[in-house]
Parts: structure tokens; C-alpha cells; sequence
């Protein structure tokens, strides 16, 4: 699993150096042909001046496909979410591999640790417990330590194991839940920023601006709104997913534990046959 959980790492770093490498390569063209284009234009007046620069930045829009105004578009806020699109798709993989029944119900670790009990073998049953790295295995592994506390003892200490993984998991998959929330936030800022763009260049402009001048800011409006839904809503529906899945899984695997453990229920703080290896020998009663 930690081999698994490097390798979603490095996917996602690599994935960050494309996303920028992208970004430098995909510098619009008109960038560089606005001023080249106003200085080759006649002098003769400054009406045709402006008009054959305005052109030529038309031209140079038209020229452009729709990823490269896109990406020219969303600017500084739409590569924010680009990066938390690449953490949201990261954390879905990691939930992917983490949330399998192998991983809190094996099946045949419960055989196993079945079989040892009708044995008898309660030593072994501990040790089979505690090797095994399930949600189940800890869980049996924590009452079994504890049984030569009581029955009773033996319960609340698999709830607290239980509760402690849990949570963990739980906050494990929160984070999608804090990205589906900080997403469409981002998507806000730049669809403000671009509002405030366009409302900038009709208040800084001597006569009516053209419709093209005014669609870059409403672009950087529209397509980092665009951008932070469409990375909050999958983060919300495999949040929700991925939460129900696991409240199914700790549910069943307390089932399976407490079928286990019932066979102790008469137990009592003096057990003839403690399942821990470490526990010390009861002294004999004293004549």
C-alpha cells in the first residue's frame, strides 16, 4: 500500500510539472504581434493607425484555438485549481486502493482467526490478529491484548481501535470535501477579477470599446467558474461515495468481530488461557 501511495505522489508531481511546462508553451501568439502590428502600420494617420492594430489583434484572436484562450483566460486563479484538480484526482486514486474489503475484511484472515479459536489456540489467534494489518485485524487485536481484563474490557477496547481508525480514515477523506468546498471559492475570485477586467477597460476607454476587448475579462469570468465546478462537483459525489462505502465497511467489520469475540462473553478477569504473549503467569492461590 505505501508503495502504491508513492507512486500517486509522483504521478501528481510530475502532473504539476506538465501543467506549468504547458502553460509556458501555450503563450498566445497575438501576445507578440499587437506592437509589431501597430508599428508597421502607415503613419500617414493615426486613424488607420489604430484601426489595422485593432484588426491584427482581432486576427490574432481568431487565430487562436480554444485550449490556448482558455488557458490564457483563466490566468492565475484558473492554475490554482488546475493544481487542486491534480490533489483531488490524487486523493480519489489513494481512496480507490485504500477502500476494499481486503482492507478491512479479508476473508481468509477471518477464516484463519476463526479456525484458531474452535482450535483453542488462542495464542495463535493474537498473534494472527496482530500480524494482520486490517481494519478487522487490529480491531480482534485489541480486544484479544485486553481479554485478561474481562469480557467487558475486551469490547470497549475494540471500540476504541475501531473509532481511532475511523476517524483517521474519515479525515482521510474530509479533504475532498474541503476541495469540492475551496474550488468553486476560486472559481468566485476569478470570475470577480474578470468582471472588474472588463468594467476596467469600458471605464479607462475613450470611445465604445470593442466586443473582443471586453471578452477577455469575461472569459477569465466565465471559465474559471466553469473550472472550479467542474473540479467541486466530482470531489463532492466520490466524497459522498467514498464515505458511505466506508461507513458500510466498519459497520460489517464490527459485525464480524463480535460474532468473534461472543465466545468470551462468559469470560472473566481470571481466564486460564491468556491470548497475550507477554502476559504474565497468574500466581497459584496461596494455601
Amino acid at each position: 500500500m505505501q508503495a502504491s501511495h508513492r507512486f500517486v505522489w509522483l504521478a501528481l508531481v510530475a502532473a504539476c510539472f506538465t501543467g506549468l511546462a504547458s502553460l509556458a508553451w501555450e503563450t498566445p501568439a497575438w501576445a507578440f504581434q499587437d506592437e509589431p502590428a501597430a508599428a508597421e502600420a502607415p503613419a500617414e494617420g493615426a486613424a488607420p493607425a489604430a484601426a489595422a492594430g485593432e484588426d491584427a489583434g482581432l486576427a490574432a484572436r481568431r487565430q487562436e484555438s480554444f485550449l490556448t484562450w482558455m488557458i490564457r483566460a483563466s490566468g492565475l486563479f484558473g492554475f490554482l485549481i488546475m493544481l487542486v484538480s491534480f490533489v483531488m484526482v490524487a486523493l480519489i486514486v489513494m481512496q480507490l486502493l485504500q477502500l476494499r474489503r481486503d482492507n478491512y475484511i479479508p476473508a481468509a484472515f477471518v477464516e484463519d482467526f476463526e479456525r484458531l479459536l474452535n482450535e483453542k489456540n488462542y495464542q495463535g489467534a493474537y498473534e494472527s490478529a496482530k500480524a494482520n494489518d486490517s481494519f478487522i485485524g487490529k480491531v480482534l487485536a485489541a480486544g484479544m491484548a485486553r481479554l485478561t481484563r474481562g469480557y467487558d474490557d475486551a469490547i470497549q477496547g475494540m471500540q476504541e481501535v475501531g473509532e481511532e481508525e475511523t476517524l483517521a480514515m474519515e479525515q482521510s477523506i474530509g479533504y475532498l470535501a474541503l476541495i469540492g468546498s475551496v474550488a468553486p471559492m476560486l472559481g468566485l475570485l476569478g470570475t470577480v477579477q474578470g468582471m472588474v477586467a472588463s468594467f476596467q477597460v469600458i471605464a479607462t476607454s475613450a470611445t465604445a470599446p470593442k466586443p473582443y476587448q471586453l471578452a477577455d475579462g469575461i472569459s477569465t469570468a466565465l471559465f474559471t467558474t466553469l473550472e472550479g465546478l467542474a473540479v467541486a462537483i466530482p470531489a463532492i459525489i466520490c466524497f459522498s461515495l467514498f464515505k458511505n462505502r466506508l461507513a458500510r465497511f466498519i459497520m460489517e467489520a464490527g459485525f464480524v468481530s463480535e460474532e468473534l469475540m461472543k465466545r468470551f462473553q462468559g469470560m472473566g478477569k481470571t481466564a486460564a488461557a491468556a491470548p497475550r504473549a507477554a502476559a504474565p503467569a497468574e500466581a497459584p492461590p496461596s494455601a
